[in-house]
């Protein structure tokens, strides 16, 4: 998530969690850091590059990175998509647009870069380009990519306002949702990518859909009042959603429904079933109206009295921040813009109750200048540094300049390319 506009005099640019959302990534104004999620703590930091990093995205744990500058002084042009492998100290990949990027998306076999009104697919490998698709005015950067090497789904913004592209690519399949009459604020799928979540711009609703049908499956309702709803994310079971807003609160629903989930048996006994552990109580059941069976009987009255709201909430929050479910069960991790860390609990429902506090950032904070990551480098990494291939460089095409690459992905159970 980079950070707006307005909030760009702030130390934090731009923070984002890695994919399994272990590890969460923080762009500063002198460089990046790298914080573990459970237990809290710093497991890198680079802040020798004397210049900002608007947009950064992990690969997991691995030593490859994207990118972009940002800030009042960018480290790169915020046109340009740097692939920076840390182990080298050096960047690796190069991709150049004529116009900004607006987010980088990773996973093993794909690199997508979004821009105002264009998404772009590339193999990770030698960074040639796959797709290229046509979107309605993407401002905020909204793609999703499922990081599940199963299956390659990607979803983002369609040409039509409220609509949702969705690309099966292993089916060679693609279908608009319908998801919103006003515009996208945010987007998410699983881990599969078997369910997409949405929210519009009014940020009072948000829905789910079943990404190969289009169906809708769960309608949720996050309040009354407008508000941006800033990240949305699934747990690992994708029983349970999560979204954060500018109201400063993050609200946790339950998706369990008996007919409308596909492929998804019911977890007895605990809210989610992440880490092969139960959860303790009664299942999760969303909030609903009291007043829901007069709609049935009088007419007129308001269809919110059916909603279903959420279990369990946080408040208090900073107004930018960021959500992922936590590793234990019935856990929850929200990153805010102002360099805090939070760790709640929802297995009670109603207001979480905190666990953990930190902030890892402050404003008057300086960054110590060093040549190497700190405190220990290397960074400990769960994968093996990449080896650099021989350089391939693709043609150039509409928005794209050019693009180099030395790099190679890192190895997957089953390379599914999509030609």
């Amino acid at each position: 998530m980079a950070l707006p506009a307005q909030q760009a005099g702030q130390t934090v640019l731009s923070i984002s969690f890695n994919q399994d959302q272990g590890c969460f990534a923080c762009g500063l104004d002198s460089g990046f850091r790298i914080y573990n999620c459970e237990p809290f703590k710093e497991t890198f930091r680079r802040t020798d590059f004397k210049g900002g990093i608007g947009i950064i995205e992990m690969l997991f744990r691995c030593n490859l990175l994207a990118l972009v500058g940002g800030g009042r002084n960018p480290k790169f042009p915020p046109n340009i998509v740097k692939i920076w492998d840390d182990h080298q100290n050096r960047a690796i990949g190069e991709l150049m647009f004529r116009s900004e990027v607006k987010a980088v998306k990773l996973r093993r076999d794909r690199v997508v870069v979004a821009l105002l009104h264009k998404i772009y697919v590339y193999r990770f490998s030698d960074l040639k380009l796959l797709d290229q698709i046509s979107t309605f005015k993407n401002s905020r950067g909204l793609v999703a990519l499922c990081p599940d090497s199963a299956s390659v789904v990607l979803a983002c913004p369609g040409v039509a306002k409220g609509s949702v592209r969705v690309e099966l690519y292993d089916l060679r399949k693609s279908h608009l949702i319908p998801a919103h009459e006003s515009e996208l604020a945010a987007i998410a799928l699983n881990q599969s990518g078997t369910r997409l979540a949405t929210a519009s711009d009014k940020g009072t609703l948000i829905r789910v859909f079943d990404t190969h049908t289009g169906e809708l499956l769960k309608e949720l309702r996050r309040g009354m009042e407008r508000a941006l709803i800033g990240c949305i994310c699934f747990n690992k079971s994708s029983e349970l959603l999560a979204c954060s807003s500018d109201k400063g609160t993050v609200h946790i629903f339950s998706l369990k429904d008996k007919s409308k989930l596909r492929g998804e048996a019911p977890q007895p006994g605990g809210v989610a079933r992440e880490t092969g552990r139960e959860t303790t109580g009664p299942p999760a059941k969303n909030a609903t109206s009291n007043l829901a069976l007069l709609r049935r009987l009088l007419p007129g009255v308001p269809k919110y009295v059916e909603s279903e709201w959420s279990f369990a909430q946080v408040h208090g929050l900073v107004p930018s921040s960021i959500c992922a479910f936590g590793q234990e069960p019935g856990s929850i991790v929200i990153v805010g813009a102002d360099g805090s860390y939070l760790l709640s609990s929802f297995a009670e429902g109603g207001e979480c109750e905190r666990m953990s506090y930190s902030r890892f950032v402050r404003p008057d904070e300086p960054d110590e200048q060093k040549g190497e990551g700190s405190p220990a480098d290397p960074r400990p990494r769960v994968e093996d540094p990449i080896a650099p291939p021989v350089p391939s460089a693709p043609p150039p095409v509409d928005e794209v300049f050019h693009s180099v690459a030395d790099l190679k992905a890192p190895p997957t159970k089953e390379e599914r390319p999509v030609e």
